[in-house]
């Protein structure tokens, strides 16, 4: 019988290789097939590990299988990719048994002729584990190619974005990165902190047997050291929210004193907008805005899970004129992008994205600046933020929305808050997160300000009109044109 991980494991990676789903949504399918909890999390674990080493992977198994891989048939091909995992990676598990398994489950996907293939490859990488043919660390750092095949190939990343990194920031610190994104990432948390202190909070899921330390830079941030807050008590009682501690900081941009309106223009799944209610104590108005049903979906649990009273929801394509008439104290554009500041979580975005991506993306990011930057108040502030490491998208885009817009100017984020750590802020006046300097995955952000005098948070918001979500019946999409004085008031 095949071990019932691997198998979840072959499915994943199937559906991967043939676009039918990302990675986290190919593992929560895996997961129904599944009972047990080990399984499911061994499952995952393969899955995830092939996408962070696949070309490392992909060139030992065409070294020892003396063949390129696209000689080999697909199903072949995430069968010796899964079990080389296994072998190199996973060595509790009895090299014997990975390939019996896999020679097994060649036989079940209908490629029984590949059997002897697949166990003669297997058995000669197991024999040659403490030798692996694969490029080495060139000796010279400006030996451009020998660099190039060791980052794309030995630490498994694309060979156009090894490229951008060695040539910007060297082959030491992208060494760095790539190093930090093929290591697995600790479950991070963000405290709400309308129900509970982070102290309390530790103390809360320590008695669950969920062993946590502070973040270094998120100031209510916990790191899981040991135990499943996911499977406990507290997950579903909006004690906490998992969120990157690099994706908190983004939140403290907006400053100590956000105003009365905020608008979270890109917010599902809903840690900035749950943030944003714990800053403010449940006063004033956040309208957290998405597009996608299913990610509007996402945004309600949020709000509903951490008991997050003054949010409401608006569903809105940012990449289109908002439907509110001004104005907004602070708007949040947490814009979709590349990802690439965070293939350490999503190894799988490595291999999705192309060079030809980023152009695009940034074009549509500037895009969804100017319409957010239409509805910002007088005196109040923007907020653009990525979780890309590339410039295009995160300088490139502030730079130009500067040029472009008269009306905003550029704010230092080193003064919008006191709890910002000053060394996450570049000599621009920029956060930005990097692997070898923070320990977090790369995140942007750039804060401008509107000229004119606002009246602050203590006066009157400015009337908009918006169509708000408000969530009745459960998981109906049921809205309502309101003015959005009425929301501030109480009425609704």
């Amino acid at each position: 019988m095949i071990a019932p991980a691997r198998m979840a494991a072959y499915e994943i990676l199937s559906m991967l290789s043939i676009g039918r789903a990302d990675l986290p949504t190919a593992i929560a399918h895996s997961r129904e097939s599944l009972r047990d909890e080990r399984d499911k999390a061994l499952a995952a674990e393969i899955a995830t590990g092939v996408e962070r080493h696949r070309a490392a992977l992909d060139h030992l198994i065409a070294h020892f299988a003396k063949r390129p891989l696209a000689r080999l048939d697909p199903e072949v091909v995430e069968i010796l990719r899964l079990s080389a995992y296994q072998l190199l990676h996973l060595t509790r598990v009895p090299a014997s048994a990975v390939v019996d398994d896999a020679v097994k489950l060649t036989g079940k996907v209908g490629k029984r002729s590949a059997s002897g293939l697949v166990n003669a490859v297997l058995r000669a990488l197991s024999r040659n584990r403490s030798s692996l043919p694969l490029p080495a660390r060139p000796e010279e750092a400006d030996d451009r190619e020998r660099a190039l095949d060791y980052l794309s190939i030995t630490l498994s990343h694309p060979r156009w974005l090894a490229a951008r990194w060695l040539d910007r920031i060297g082959l030491g610190r992208a060494e760095a990165w790539m190093e930090f994104n093929n290591r697995a990432a600790a479950l991070t948390l963000r405290v709400n902190t309308l129900q509970a202190s982070v102290d309390e909070a530790q103390q809360q899921l320590a008695g669950n047997e969920v062993v946590t330390h502070r973040g270094r830079y998120g100031p209510n941030a916990l790191i899981v050291d040991e135990g499943h807050p996911l499977r406990g008590p507290d997950a579903s009682g909006g004690l906490f929210v998992v969120q990157d501690e690099a994706s908190q900081l983004v939140t403290l941009l907006a400053g100590e004193h956000p105003g009365p309106v905020v608008l979270d223009a890109c917010a599902a799944p809903g840690g900035k907008t749950t943030a944003f209610a714990a800053a403010t104590r449940g006063e004033g108005l956040i309208i957290a805005s998405d597009i996608r049903d299913r990610r509007m979906a996402l945004l309600r649990q949020t709000v509903h899970a951490t008991g997050a009273t003054n949010v409401r929801l608006v569903q809105a394509n940012i990449l289109e004129p908002l439907p509110f008439r001004q104005r907004f104290s602070t708007v949040v554009v947490d814009a979709p992008c590349s990802g690439l500041g965070t293939l350490r979580r999503d190894p799988d975005i490595r291999w999705r994205r192309r060079e030809a991506d980023l152009a695009p993306l940034a074009a549509a990011q500037r895009q969804m600046l100017h319409h957010a930057a239409a509805v910002v108040a007088d005196g109040g502030r923007l907020i653009y933020a990525t979780c890309s490491s590339e410039p295009e998208e995160n300088e490139g885009v502030a730079d130009a929305f500067t040029r472009e817009s008269s009306q905003f100017r550029p704010v230092d984020a080193r003064t919008v808050h006191p709890e910002l750590p000053p060394d996450t802020v570049d000599a621009r006046g920029h956060l930005r997160t990097e692997p070898d300097r923070h320990g977090l995955e790369c995140f942007f952000g750039a804060v401008f300000e509107r000229l004119g005098t606002y009246c602050g948070p203590s006066g009157p918001p400015q009337l908009a009109v918006c169509s708000l979500w408000k969530g009745e019946p459960e998981g109906s999409h049921y809205f309502t044109t309101v003015a959005l004085a009425e929301v501030v008031s109480g009425t609704l």
